[in-house]
Parts: C-alpha cells; structure tokens; sequence
C-alpha cells in the first residue's frame, strides 16, 4: 500500500512542469478541522485549501472556511452555515487577483453497509465576487469510502478508498458568459488513519468545466478535536 501512495506522488510530481506557463497537472493542498463541543451535538469547522495551476508557486486559488455545524447524536446527518474567503489568480504571471466572499449552507447524510461508507452533500452558496454581479450555486456530492484493512470506518490504522463526484449547477444563467452547469469533479484516492481522529489522503481529481477538463493532485488532512 506505502508503495503505491509513492508511485502515485511520483508520477503525479514529474508531470506537474514547474514553470509559471501552461501545466496539465495542478496541486491542491487542503486541511479541513472540525472542533466538537463535549458532550454537545454542536461542532465548528474550519479548513484551508492552497491550489495551485501546477506543483506549487503558481497560486490559482487561496480558500478559507468556516462554519458552524449541528450533528445528530447518532451521526446519521449534520447541518451547517458558514463563510468562505477566497482569493483566485489566472495561469502564469498574473498579479492581479480576485477576491470573493462566499455564503453556504449545507446538510450531509450519512449511511454504512457493511464496509463502506456513503455520505450525501447538498450545499447551497450565495456568492460575491469582485466586479461580477451578485452569483449563487447549488452543489451536489456523493462520498464513497471503501475500508481496506478493517472492518470498522474510522478505525485507527486502517487504509481506505475514497472516490467522490460533486457536480455544480448556477443558480442564474448570465447571457453569453454564465451556464447553468458550472463544474463537475471526479475524484479517486487513498487515505490512512493515524489516530481515530486525525487520517491523511493521496488522490487525482479531474475538474470539468464547460471549456476545459484538468487534473489536480490532492493532498488532504482531517483532523478532528473536541473540547475538554
């Protein structure tokens, strides 16, 4: 398993190019952290995403959330609202940047048959980006994790499969610029659980949109903490 997390950083990274110009492979970077309240169904969560057109140094896009979450006792479903800050530049030598600040809400649903695990996403987004008109979006995401090596989901050591498709569908239709469909992602990985809470995941995701398709890199960690 270690030697195929190895094989597929390496051909990840030695087709990335790391020049300023065109890439065909990106790299995201991610964290996502959730802060539960003992004993209380209510959680924050927060994450830091640092995307990049190619390995590293050609930023794309710079995203921060947080949110507050309710969780049901039994975990079958949680609801959250938040904030997103996010920042975004053009492939290349870009210096300007642009800035939007972001709304969400969300609801996840939760289910487990036997080994895998299956989570649902809806999240609705209210947008306000930088000389563009007032934009919302809709969002749709179907989770599949695949345990390898234990029976449990979320046990210590345990390697897992994960795949994901999330697709995105805007709220308006702008003449001649804006479509109804925005972007869909596929994703495929692997993730290893240090510690009940805290697991790390390797995988490639592709991002279509209605001009182009790309391939991204994605390191991600999930950390979970709780109070004392």
């Amino acid at each position: 398993m270690k030697k195929l997390i190895l094989l597929l950083t390496f051909i990840s990274i030695s087709n990335f190019g790391f020049s300023q110009g065109s890439s065909d492979l990106g790299a995201w970077y991610m964290y996502f952290g959730n802060f539960r309240f003992t004993d209380s169904p209510w959680a924050i969560h927060g994450e830091a995403q640092y995307r990049n057109h190619n390995a590293i140094g050609d930023l794309e896009q710079m995203l921060l959330r947080t949110g507050l979450q309710y969780n049901l006792k039994n975990g079958a479903a949680s609801f959250l609202a938040g904030y997103g800050s996010i920042t975004s530049q053009a492939e290349g030598d870009a210096t300007n940047s642009i800035h939007e600040n972001r709304l969400y809400q969300e609801v996840i649903l939760r289910q487990k048959v036997g080994k895998v695990g299956l989570m649902h996403r809806f999240r609705y987004e209210q947008r306000w980006i930088e000389n563009v008109d007032f934009k919302t979006r809709f969002r749709y995401a179907i989770f599949v994790n695949v345990q390898i090596n234990s029976i449990e989901l979320g046990e210590k050591g345990s390697w897992y499969v994960q795949g994901y498709d999330e697709l995105f569908i805007n709220g308006e239709k702008l003449e001649d610029s804006v479509e109804y469909f925005d972007r869909n992602r596929l994703y495929l990985g692997i993730g290893y659980r240090v510690v009940k809470n805290l697991s790390f995941q390797i995988g490639i995701m592709d991002q279509t949109t209605d001009t182009k398709s790309k391939t991204y890199l994605q390191l991600s960690a999930f950390h979970q903490l709780y109070s004392r």
